[in-house]
Protein backbone atom coordinates (compact mmCIF):
# COMPACT_ATOMS: atom_id res chain seq x y z
CA UNK A 1 0.00 0.00 0.00
CA UNK A 2 2.94 2.52 0.83
CA UNK A 3 4.86 1.60 -2.42
CA UNK A 4 1.67 1.94 -4.68
CA UNK A 5 1.20 5.51 -2.83
CA UNK A 6 4.32 6.63 -3.22
CA UNK A 7 4.86 5.85 -6.64
CA UNK A 8 1.65 7.66 -7.53
CA UNK A 9 3.06 10.98 -5.70
CA UNK A 10 6.41 10.56 -7.81
CA UNK A 11 4.26 9.82 -10.99
CA UNK A 12 1.94 12.90 -10.27
CA UNK A 13 5.06 15.58 -9.15
CA UNK A 14 6.60 14.66 -12.26
CA UNK A 15 3.88 14.99 -14.31
CA UNK A 16 2.71 18.14 -12.81
CA UNK A 17 6.45 19.43 -13.41
CA UNK A 18 6.92 18.68 -17.10
CA UNK A 19 5.85 21.81 -19.42
CA UNK A 20 3.39 21.67 -21.87
CA UNK A 21 3.99 21.92 -25.42
CA UNK A 22 2.80 25.85 -25.38
CA UNK A 23 5.34 26.58 -22.91
CA UNK A 24 8.33 24.62 -24.68
CA UNK A 25 7.58 26.59 -27.40
CA UNK A 26 8.21 29.35 -25.45
CA UNK A 27 11.35 28.34 -23.32
CA UNK A 28 15.18 28.91 -24.99
CA UNK A 29 16.80 25.54 -25.17
CA UNK A 30 18.19 25.26 -21.86
CA UNK A 31 15.22 25.24 -20.06
CA UNK A 32 12.66 23.86 -22.89
CA UNK A 33 10.67 20.94 -20.95
CA UNK A 34 11.53 21.82 -17.58
CA UNK A 35 9.52 24.45 -16.37
CA UNK A 36 6.03 26.06 -17.36
CA UNK A 37 4.99 29.86 -18.02
CA UNK A 38 6.89 32.28 -20.05
CA UNK A 39 11.10 31.79 -20.54
CA UNK A 40 13.37 35.14 -19.22
CA UNK A 41 12.32 38.39 -20.62
CA UNK A 42 15.47 39.95 -21.23
CA UNK A 43 19.31 39.25 -21.81
CA UNK A 44 19.25 40.20 -17.65
CA UNK A 45 17.37 37.55 -16.06
CA UNK A 46 19.48 34.19 -16.54
CA UNK A 47 22.60 36.40 -15.12
CA UNK A 48 20.57 37.57 -12.43
CA UNK A 49 19.68 33.84 -11.29
CA UNK A 50 22.63 32.64 -11.84
CA UNK A 51 24.75 34.98 -9.95
CA UNK A 52 22.11 34.76 -6.88
CA UNK A 53 22.48 31.22 -6.94
CA UNK A 54 26.12 31.40 -6.67
CA UNK A 55 25.51 33.62 -3.83
CA UNK A 56 23.24 31.40 -1.78
CA UNK A 57 25.73 28.57 -2.62
CA UNK A 58 28.15 30.06 -1.35
CA UNK A 59 26.70 31.50 1.95
CA UNK A 60 25.47 27.95 2.74
CA UNK A 61 29.03 26.03 2.09
CA UNK A 62 30.38 28.99 4.56
CA UNK A 63 27.89 28.52 7.14
CA UNK A 64 27.97 25.15 7.22
CA UNK A 65 31.85 25.35 7.36
CA UNK A 66 31.56 27.57 10.26
CA UNK A 67 28.91 25.85 11.86
CA UNK A 68 30.79 22.47 11.48
CA UNK A 69 34.59 23.85 12.27
CA UNK A 70 34.91 27.51 13.59
CA UNK A 71 38.27 27.53 14.46
CA UNK A 72 38.44 29.63 17.39
CA UNK A 73 41.28 28.17 19.39
CA UNK A 74 41.63 31.49 21.83
CA UNK A 75 41.39 31.25 25.44
CA UNK A 76 40.01 34.62 25.44
CA UNK A 77 37.03 34.32 23.46
CA UNK A 78 34.26 35.87 24.39
CA UNK A 79 32.42 31.83 23.73
CA UNK A 80 34.61 31.41 26.73
CA UNK A 81 32.62 33.08 29.09
CA UNK A 82 29.93 30.88 29.20
CA UNK A 83 32.10 27.87 29.66
CA UNK A 84 34.43 29.58 32.40
CA UNK A 85 31.81 31.57 34.30
CA UNK A 86 29.91 29.41 36.97
CA UNK A 87 26.07 29.67 36.83
CA UNK A 88 24.09 32.29 38.34
CA UNK A 89 21.01 30.69 40.63
CA UNK A 90 17.93 31.99 39.43
CA UNK A 91 15.99 34.70 41.85
CA UNK A 92 19.78 35.85 43.46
Amino acid sequence: MKRSALFMVLVVTAYTGMACDVCQKNQPAPLRGITHGTGPQNQWDLPIVVAAGIIVALTLALALRMLLKPGERDPEHIKRIILKDPPVPHGA
